[in-house]
């Protein structure tokens, strides 16, 4: 049998993604998860990949801006590697202008991202457009050309389809070879996270629209045919997995948002608890257990599991660590 390089302990979308990044660069990966492919928070509905409003500027909203410049590149190589359709799209984002000062603040921003974003997206003010019209009291909205959307089940789906067409395993147990990572979620963070509950509805017509952001409640436009609404932030909860009233609010707020979700029927209810360091950041480099980790995603899995795929592998095969401070473990 061929020798493991690398073994990842946790099959969400930061775990898949070092080994997909660790698979590309020739190394024999092999990923364990018990619970199975996204059984744990990545395994969720919404996608939505949004940048940070451009000001108060920080290293932290750098790396987010080159990883989600890096998306399409990722999930191209993905799919080439497996054949995988992860479901991304550039689709951009709405949000509705409150106000005069709202829109004031909204421009100066627009400014800034013509600063900071490098040609990559704009942040602009224009018309709500007609045909997936957000309630915006002004009728004006932000509209954000950088915001993108992936399937999260889809995405992981792709993943586990290019490690294995590149030599990989994706197992629900097996003995740990090589430099182990871990990305286990909630349970390597022991048990710090905040719940979330999000909804599925369906609604045909709508894949090329964009996503609409506003009061924390996302919708996001999917290329099956469905919407995706949510989410809650939880800091207490009883049951992990289970959904109530307050995913009842937010779907009601949804079709306030949107007019368009109307009626449309909810297919699918999900929750899960996401995992959330203590300093809100990114917890990824040498693990202060022995091996290495990569966790504390929190809302931010997918939009930045191309730069966390690229930063591990580097430092696990290369031992080149370009983990910012903030994000180190330790």
């Amino acid at each position: 049998m061929a020798r493991i390089d690398v073994t990842v302990r946790g099959a969400g979308v930061l775990g898949l993604a070092v080994a997909f990044s660790c698979a590309e660069r020739g190394a024999r990966v092999r990923v364990i998860d018990p619970g199975g492919v996204g059984a744990g928070a990545s395994g969720g509905l919404v996608g939505a990949l949004s940048p940070h409003a451009p000001e108060g500027w920080d290293e932290g909203k750098a790396l987010q801006l080159e990883s989600l410049r890096m998306q399409e590149g990722f999930w191209a190589r993905v799919r080439e590697a497996g054949g995988g359709d992860a479901g991304f799209a550039r689709t951009g984002r709405l949000m509705p202008v409150a106000d005069e000062k709202g829109a004031e603040v909204a421009r100066r921003r627009g400014e800034a991202a013509r600063e900071l974003w490098g040609g990559a997206g704009a942040w602009e003010v224009v018309p709500a457009p007609e045909d997936w019209r957000p309630v915006a009291p002004l009728g004006l909205v932000v509209r954000d050309t950088l915001a993108a959307r992936v399937a999260p089940r889809r995405g992981l789906a792709a993943l586990v389809a290019a490690v294995r067409a590149q030599g990989g395993e994706v197992l629900r147990e097996g003995e740990e070879e090589g430099a182990v990572l871990r990305a286990t979620g909630v349970a390597g963070l022991d048990g710090a996270g905040v719940k979330g509950q999000a909804a599925l509805l369906a609604l045909p017509g709508v894949a090329d629209c964009p996503q609409v952001y506003a009061g924390g409640v996302y919708v996001v436009p999917h290329a099956d045919g469905t919407v995706a609404v949510g989410s809650t932030a939880e800091k207490e909860w009883t049951d992990p997995t289970g959904t109530d009233e307050r995913l009842d609010a937010v779907i009601a707020r949804a079709r306030a948002l949107v007019p368009a979700l109307g009626d449309a029927p909810v297919v699918e209810r999900w929750a899960a608890v996401r995992p959330r360091a203590g300093s809100g950041a990114l917890w990824l480099g040498r693990d202060p257990k022995g091996g290495f980790v990569a966790n504390g995603g929190f809302r931010t899995g997918f939009g930045m599991a191309p730069l966390v795929g690229r930063m591990m592998a580097d430092l696990m095969l290369e031992g080149r660590d370009a983990i910012p401070a903030g994000w180190r473990a330790g």
